[in-house]
């Protein structure tokens, strides 16, 4: 059995708070080569290694601020609110000042300070002051106890049993990249490419359904959320790669869901964000309900009759929509798209047998991804029963092989 021992993160190495660069000067962010990390860049990634984030700065944007550059498995933790986000370095990269990032020592495994931190995320984020915004300062993430295997080889065991469940999740996830850029090729081949095009007949997408509609936020109608219940789905549950977070579920209870009838969701709706994050979207299936959605969600319910809610869905994935709503947007305190806006989307229609063609593409790539997504939702769910466990040691894998 592995022996454990206390220390402090500042044992397991250097902690390096992330900064700005210079603003006087565009220069620094336009054609700059460092990848520069911030926490909306782990809002929306999945994964635990990061390359790249949304900006880039330059040698000189790194030199005008007070940070360093990261090197390769270096272990970035959000440390200014949301508290919490956590990536490994895929290479060089450097932050801003929401974070307290930890470059392990020699002997601290990378991936086992990544669980490590993970593990103790409700930790740290307790240790967290301020009256604006709560955050864990550079000093405080030193300084905060953890107990870790005294033997790196201990740490690579238990790195490894997580690890493995991780890698099969990550590579559904690439599975389901694939899989999805051969709809949207298919998609391609049939629409934004024919030129015969003109003489498909496009019809309003409330024509093609039987609901288009928003949801409402319950404590505006004096209702709370609840502890657990039936899913209620908001914008940040709907994730780029068209997936659905539970993680980021509220609740709400029976009395509650009926009250919001209108907005109770059903398997083969396709959910669509309308305000703040426009443009996400997800096809429901069975493992997410019973739910109901906000106002930021549309639902959109296909008449079976006319079309399948998959067709609909390949319109979302092949990026049909994107230049129609973008110049439709609103702008009010965010930006938003109506329903009015959502349900006047020129949706494509084949005729019968082009579209029994086409369903016969399409149909078996998306009920691949559907099975590879509800895999990826048990593997997590293991991963995260373990994770307290190996971590506390009382789960012991000092037999494991590496």
């Amino acid at each position: 059995m592995a022996e454990w021992k206390e220390c402090k993160i500042a044992d397991l190495g250097t902690v390096i708070g992330g900064a700005t660069p210079s603003t006087k000067d565009s220069a620094n962010y336009e054609n700059g080569t460092i990848a520069w990390i911030t926490p909306k860049d782990l809002s929306i990634f999945t994964g635990r290694y990061i390359k790249r984030g949304e900006r880039n700065i330059t040698e000189i944007g790194l030199k005008s601020c007070s940070t360093q550059l990261l090197p390769p498995n270096s272990v970035l933790f959000s440390s200014r609110a949301p508290i919490g986000y956590i990536a490994i370095s895929a290479n060089e990269i450097c932050t801003n000042q929401g974070f307290k990032s930890v470059i392990p020592n020699n002997d601290t495994d990378p991936l086992f300070l990544y669980y490590l931190l993970k593990y103790n995320k409700d930790k740290i984020e307790s240790m967290g002051s301020g009256t604006t915004f709560k955050e864990v300062s550079g000093n405080t993430m030193k300084g905060i106890s953890v107990r870790v295997p005294k033997d790196v080889s201990a740490q690579k065991r238990i790195s490894a049993v997580l690890g493995m469940i991780d890698d099969k999740i990550e590579e559904n996830e690439r599975i389901n990249d694939n899989l999805e850029q051969q709809l949207r090729t298919i998609f391609k081949s049939e629409f934004t490419d024919n030129p015969e095009l003109e003489n498909i007949t496009q019809i309003p997408l409330s024509e093609l359904c039987h609901v288009v509609t928003k949801g409402t936020t319950p404590t505006t109608l004096g209702k709370p959320f609840v502890e657990s219940g039936i899913n209620f789905i908001k914008a940040e549950s709907i994730l780029d790669d068209h997936s659905i977070d539970k993680s980021k579920f509220a609740f709400i209870d029976e009395e509650t869901n009926t009250l919001l009838k209108r907005s109770i969701i059903h398997a083969g709706d396709v959910v669509f964000t309308i305000a703040g994050t426009l443009g996400r979207f997800a096809l429901i299936d069975e493992n997410i309900i019973p739910a109901n959605a906000n106002q930021a969600v549309a639902i959109i319910r296909a008449d079976v009759e006319k079309v399948l809610p998959e067709y609909i869905y390949t319109c979302f994935i092949g990026g049909w929509h994107t230049d129609y709503y973008a110049k439709r947007v609103q702008q009010a305190v965010q930006a938003n798209l109506s329903l009015t806006t959502i349900k006047s989307l020129p949706i494509p229609l084949l005729d019968e047998a082009k579209m029994s063609e086409y369903l016969s593409l399409i149909l078996p790539l998306i009920k691949a991804i559907k099975i590879n997504e509800a895999q990826n939702e048990k593997l997590a769910a293991l991963r995260d029963n373990l994770l307290p466990k190996l971590m506390s040691g009382e789960l012991d894998v000092s037999a494991v092989e590496l």
